[in-house]
């Protein structure tokens, strides 16, 4: 089969590779229908998240066809057309039966790697370093799923594959975002970064009822679409986002802070930004928290800073000081989608939300090298792209 394949830093490759196999009663084997290319993704194509080796297939946003089905699994049937979550979970540990499938103490075989960096190891992830398990990732014409009788979720007739595909990651991710923030009917929502992420993080804000939304970036094509969701928009290279979000707010700070960047916030935008940068270039660090350090700052007295951007490592010269003495409470996680996709669903089939809006790209698996360009560089007004393999 076709694969998108990692094999170092901006280095990309459409190959071929060998078909997956049933290797567990537990499993099944899709045809891919449609995949996509995530902002953490740019993370491993920058060579910023260790623990990738030459030819690891990439991708965890990713649905299809069931075309095999293992001997134990009773959930699935061949010709099924499911949304495959990016966090692989066994449904049985203590962390699964709490809801906190992202946190699965069983599916990650190379846990004791995660361990020595983490202390802990989350759950196995689709495409996504041996830190968390080396499974081959889904930006391929067939996905192995393991314990899958467990993640994917069955999709409605009459609904597009791009209207479901981002259920398999980064719309319960911006869901998550938000419902973090614990939402009152008159709170102000501040999120910073305006890619995919950030965008159905501002839906979702809305749909769970925040009075305001205040989006930051400085891509003209995200802030576009983010102000069409009805966000207030910051350009953080033309304002200074602390006192514009003081001036918003009457000088209180917004009630909840959503860093939907992570590790590579641009470069730039402010002189710590760049003092981030030289220290991750010298091997002095291992992450750019830039913008988890103006969330903290630019949140209220007693308020959340609700953190889903992907940070691999240490981060340096985090403010705990402010967070401490005003209050402050971190939500964050890897996503355990498991736990959002039924409410999300729904609410795609009642018409409250069409994850499509985000879409920016649809091409073939071959273009895919060129894309992950295209995106990491922000040319085009690129903002999503889909796959169809």
């Amino acid at each position: 089969m076709k694969a998108l394949t990692w094999h170092g830093k901006s280095d990309i490759r459409c190959e071929s590779v060998p078909d997956p196999k049933i290797q567990h009663p537990r499993d099944a084997i899709i045809k891919v229908t449609a995949c996509a290319i995530c902002g953490s993704d740019l993370h491993i194509f920058d060579g910023v998240m260790p623990g990738m080796e030459g030819g690891d297939i990439l991708g965890h946003e990713t649905m299809g066809e069931v075309v095999e089905v293992g001997s134990e699994n009773k959930a699935l049937k061949v010709g099924d057309r499911v949304v495959v979550p990016f966090t692989i979970s066994c449904g049985e540990c203590f962390f699964c039966k709490k809801g906190f499938f992202s946190g699965c103490e069983r599916t990650n075989p190379d846990k004791e790697k995660a361990e020595k960096l983490w202390g802990h190891s989350p759950a196995g992830l689709f495409g996504y370093t041996h830190l968390l398990g080396g499974y081959a990732g889904g930006q391929a014409e067939y996905l192995r799923v393991p314990y899958a009788d467990v993640g994917p979720i069955k999709v409605p007739t009459g609904l597009t594959d791009e209207q479901v595909l981002f259920l398999s990651d980064i719309f319960p991710t911006g869901y998550m975002a938000a419902d973090f923030c614990n939402i009152q009917p008159e709170d102000t929502i501040a999120i910073w970064g305006c890619g995919p992420v950030g965008q159905f993080a501002i839906k979702s804000a809305f749909l769970l009822g925040a009075a305001r939304v205040i989006a930051i970036d400085t891509v003209p094509e995200r802030l576009a679409l983010a102000a069409a969701s009805g966000a207030i928009t910051i350009d953080f290279m033309k304002e200074d986002v602390y006192d514009r979000i003081q001036d918003l707010t009457h000088g209180r700070g917004a009630d909840a802070c959503i860093d939907a960047v992570g590790t590579e916030p641009r470069t730039g935008a402010s002189f710590d930004s760049v003092i981030d940068r030289v220290k991750v270039a010298t091997f002095m660090g291992t992450d750019r928290p830039h913008v988890l350090r103006q969330a903290i700052q630019s949140c209220r007295n007693f308020g959340t800073v609700s953190i889903v951007g992907v940070y691999g490592g240490l981060l340096d010269n985090i403010p705990m000081g402010s967070a401490i003495n005003r209050g402050l409470t971190f939500r964050m996680a890897q996503t355990p989608v498991q736990h959002y996709l039924p409410k999300l669903l729904d609410r795609v089939v009642r018409g409250e939300i069409d994850p499509s809006f985000v879409i920016t790209h649809t091409a073939s698996l071959e273009e895919g090298p060129e894309l992950y360009k295209t995106f990491r560089d922000k040319k085009d007004g690129c903002i999503k792209v889909v796959l169809k393999p």
